[in-house]
């Protein structure tokens, strides 16, 4: 169980927890994390100067310990600030990064440290289960799921002749050493893409980073509202999709072959003209079948893809609002600005380093490696 470790006695695994203003999830986190088992363990709430309830719901956890995070430093991001100060405090042997709105399932933490060590990995990153609840995120976040792991394999990821490298700060476990060795949170501190960059960092070190679905260890709920939602993927879309206004125009031409298509296989049906409703018809059936199977490898559940096909428009409009925020060079991220949107020249240059390496795929060789970080 989670408790005290004398100095003498360091813990396997430092789980280090970043949290600015995070009162919506932070228990739940924290309950999932202390009644973890069968490895021992310390756990590190670093508070980025929050102004709910967040410092008050890590007090009321005695297993925790809490920290600031310092002042942050110019070129810095917030959360690139508290995860280095978070990994200065740790003790462990191991380092688990973790996002305050995750929930980790009963004995993950000890299974998640035996495979990255039967698997020879530095680093080990799950991609949790996405929750996902009302209209917004059912429609919109199998989409750009589903896009990611048709773009960003994980075969390739694990691949050690590919340069390929990819990440998800919502669950990134790593040694202590290959942190050290490649810098840690420091050598990446202007990145948005964080999680990636320290993936591409490790690998180029040459050592093994694995990767996969993990919705066996984790699950999560990145966003609780349409407003949080499109701030998160305005900060990151068009880092992890470079060509933006050309994926935009692909997945509102999708949208409208299936819906245009439809329609018009309906209306000519009912007046009786079979031979163009049966075109219209088979254009409909073959273009839908293409999205559901993409839909199919986000890994979410049916039920939650009943509105998939209105979330083609809104990851359209997206991709379209995080080019222009990212070209005015104004990010938004929880209550700060980054008047330069510090990361994109740094995924710029781990994409250009990603595309030298063997073995990539047509769609891999388009764009930067992955990162679902929120």
């Amino acid at each position: 169980m989670a408790t005290p470790h004398p100095a003498s006695d360091p813990p396997q695994v430092s789980v280090i927890v970043p949290a600015r203003n995070e009162e919506a999830s932070l228990a739940q986190c924290l309950e999932s994390l202390v009644s973890q088992t069968h490895v021992s363990f310390e756990i590190i709430v670093v508070d980025d100067a929050s102004t709910d309830r967040t410092r008050q719901i890590a007090e009321s956890f005695s297993q925790v310990h809490i920290i600031d995070a310092p002042p942050l430093p110019p070129g810095w991001t917030g959360k690139n600030n508290a995860l280095a100060a978070g990994a200065t405090a740790a003790r462990g042997k191991w380092l688990l990064f973790t996002d305050a709105d995750t929930v980790h399932h009963a004995g993950s933490l000890a299974r998640s440290l035996e495979e990255a060590e039967e698997r020879g990995a530095a680093l080990l990153s799950y991609s949790p289960e996405q929750e996902v609840h009302g209209f917004w995120e059912k429609a919109v976040m199998p989409v750009i799921f589903a896009e990611l792991a048709y773009t960003y394999r994980p075969s390739e990821v694990g691949n050690p002749a590919s340069r390929a490298a990819a990440a998800n700060g919502q669950y990134l476990l790593m040694t202590r050493a290959a942190y050290d060795a490649v810098g840690g949170h420091t050598a990446v501190a202007s990145s948005l893409l964080e999680d990636v960059a320290l993936a591409k960092a490790v690998k180029a070190s040459g050592l093994r980073i694995f990767f996969r679905f993990g919705g066996d260890a984790v699950r999560t709920r990145m966003y609780r509202s349409f407003s949080q939602l499109r701030e998160g993927w305005t900060k990151n879309l068009v880092l992890l999709f470079p060509s933006a206004l050309r994926l935009a125009a692909l997945r509102v031409t999708e949208f409208l072959l299936i819906a245009g298509s439809t329609t018009v296989a309906v209306i000519t049906f009912s007046r009786g003209s079979y031979r163009p409703g049966i075109g219209a018809a088979i254009l409909a059936g073959v273009v839908m079948t293409s999205f559901i199977r993409r839909v199919r490898m986000a890994h979410f559940p049916w039920k939650s893809n009943a509105l998939v096909l209105f979330g083609l428009p809104i990851f359209s409009y997206l991709l379209f609002r995080s080019r222009l925020a990212h070209k005015s060079g104004t990010v938004r991220w929880k209550g700060r600005t980054y008047a330069s949107p510090p990361g994109h020249a740094t995924a710029q240059a781990v994409a250009a380093m990603a595309l030298k390496g063997p073995g990539l795929s047509r769609a891999e060789s388009s764009t930067t490696p992955r990162c679902f970080s929120p």
